[in-house]
Formats: C-alpha cells, sequence, structure tokens
C-alpha cells in the first residue's frame, strides 16, 4: 500500500492567503486604538476642537487682542458690536459702559476662566484622590472616617461657603482658587474610592505584595494609574464646575475684582444694562456656555471612549 505524505501534496491558495495575512498582520496597539475611538466620537473631537481655540486665544491674548482691556474711553462708552447699524470695525464686539475693548476684555477673560478652572480642579484632585485611595485601599476605620468627612462635605452647599468665606476674606483671583479647591474635593473623593476598593483585591496587587512592594509604592504605581482614566472624566467636570462657580461669584461683587477682565464680572457690569444693551451680557453669557459645554463634551467623550465594552 504506498502512503502519500501530506508535506507533497500542494497547499491551496486558500491556506497560502490565510498564512500571509497571519504573517502580516499584527495587533493594534493600544494608544492607535484609544486614537481611534477617539476620533470616532463626534462630541469629542468638536468639544476638543472649541476647547483648544479658547485655550490658544488665551495663550496668545496680547496678540490677538486688539486694544488694552484696561484702556477706558468714556466718550466710546457702550459702542454696539459690528452687526449692529451703530457699529465700528474699530471694536467689533463693541464697549463696555467705560468704553473698553469688548473682545480684548473677552479674549482676556478666557484666562481668568481657564486658570481658576485647571487650578481648583488641579487642587481638589490632588485632596479628593488622596482621602478616595486611602479609603479605597485601607477600608475598615480609615474608611469610616474618610467616609464620615465627605458626607460632611456634602451635606455643606458649595455656593453658600463660596459667598460666605468670600464676604469674610474678601474676593480676588488667588481667594477664588483656593476656596473652590478646598470645597470641590468630593467628587474625585467618591469616585477614586469606589475604584480603588474594585482593585485592591485584583491579582497584580496581590502579586505586588507578595515581591515585598511597599504600601506607598502599590498607592502610587499600581492602582492611581489605573484609575486615572475615571479622574480624567472627573478632572473635565470639575473644572466647568469650577468655572461656573468663579462666574456666580464674580456676578455676585465676590469673587475676581474689577478691573480683571473675568466674564462674570463682564456680566454683573453689563446687567444694567441688560434691556437696552443686551448684548453685554449675551457675549460674556454666550462664551462662558460654549467653554462650559466644551469641557462638558471631553468629559464625556472621554467616559466613552474608555467605557468597557468600546463603545464610541
Amino acid at each position: 500500500m504506498t502512503t502519500i505524505s501530506t508535506s507533497s501534496m500542494p497547499t491551496s491558495p486558500t491556506n497560502q492567503t490565510s498564512g500571509f495575512l497571519q504573517a502580516t498582520l499584527k495587533p493594534v496597539p493600544l494608544w492607535r486604538r484609544k486614537l481611534n475611538r477617539m476620533l470616532g466620537h463626534r462630541g469629542l473631537v468638536l468639544g476638543a476642537a472649541i476647547l483648544a481655540v479658547i485655550v490658544l486665544a488665551a495663550l496668545f491674548a496680547p496678540l490677538l487682542a486688539p486694544h488694552d482691556p484696561f484702556e477706558q474711553n468714556v466718550s466710546q462708552r457702550l459702542i454696539p458690536p459690528i452687526w449692529n447699524a451703530l457699529g465700528s470695525w474699530d471694536h467689533v464686539l463693541g464697549t463696555d459702559k467705560l468704553g473698553r475693548d469688548y473682545l480684548s476684555r473677552l479674549i482676556y477673560g478666557a484666562r481668568v476662566s481657564l486658570i481658576i478652572g485647571c487650578a481648583a480642579a488641579l487642587i481638589s484632585g490632588v485632596i479628593g484622590t488622596t482621602l478616595g485611595v486611602l479609603a479605597g485601599y485601607f477600608g475598615g476605620r480609615v474608611d469610616a472616617l474618610i467616609s464620615y468627612i465627605i458626607t460632611t462635605r456634602l451635606s455643606m452647599p458649595v455656593v453658600l461657603v463660596a459667598l460666605a468665606m468670600a464676604s469674610l476674606v474678601g474676593g480676588s483671583l488667588k481667594v477664588v482658587i483656593i476656596l473652590l479647591g478646598l470645597l470641590l474635593w468630593d467628587r474625585f473623593a467618591v469616585v477614586t474610592r469606589s475604584a480603588t476598593q474594585q482593585l485592591r483585591d485584583a491579582e497584580f496587587i496581590a502579586a505586588a505584595k507578595a515581591i515585598g512592594a511597599s504600601t506607598p509604592y502599590i498607592l502610587v504605581r499600581e492602582i492611581l494609574p489605573n484609575i486615572m482614566s475615571a479622574l480624567i472624566v472627573v478632572i473635565t467636570l470639575e473644572m466647568a464646575h469650577a468655572i461656573l462657580l468663579e462666574a456666580t461669584l464674580s456676578f455676585l461683587g465676590l469673587g475676581v475684582q474689577p478691573p480683571t477682565p473675568s466674564w462674570g464680572l463682564m456680566v454683573s457690569e453689563g446687567k444694567s444694562y441688560m434691556f437696552f444693551k443686551p448684548w453685554v451680557i449675551v457675549i460674556p453669557g454666550v462664551a462662558l456656555a460654549i467653554l462650559v459645554l466644551a469641557i462638558n463634551l471631553v468629559g464625556d467623550g472621554l467616559r466613552d471612549v474608555n467605557a468597557p465594552d468600546g463603545r464610541n
């Protein structure tokens, strides 16, 4: 009986193509998959584009602003924007009650909003993340104590406490940043506590303990990087929250003080003319809404991109 060797049989074209594809196709790196998800998320792309424009305008404010935002000229007060019949190209968005160029103050006001939003989110993030990670990792009495602190903080209305403290200390840029940083950490603590509780019994944490890794090493090098995606989302939300609270305090006269350009302060200064010159509050109000919307779109997009099911 003749035995036919399979090695001598001709290989079919299908098998050759399959083998070629398996040899040439390589796994897509994680960063590229994340990038593809981000580029495919319309809300994230739109929010990031708007936010990038505002950030660039704030960074290059001295180059983009057509006038000095502090320069007053009472003879040119309350000039309407260019789309009005009485508007002037010298002041595209008009002037305020003191004759200051509105476009220049709007551009410089973006600096104030972004600085307060980023600084307040950074301070509150450090406080809340530290408390949340400690509570979630150690549990027991540590968790009970920190949970009590979180509950106490949640029982205090942020706006009322900020108003009371600002009225006692006095409003300024530094005071607003410190106040908001000390009042907006609760969401960081709640999110990181929950995420840490899910990770503390994971296998890679047990492996790190088995090889003798210290507790600070585990917290900083093992747990913190694995909850960073949730932290990024919370940071964007708290940035928007801080910007709105700053505008509220400035509107009530307890935030950024004149003549510093602030969008909330611009709305406050124009409220007396809202029925006769509505653009004096509409322009900074729309700018504030667009900035907050862009930050929220970025936060929602990052949440969707980092979702376990990978939906866009």
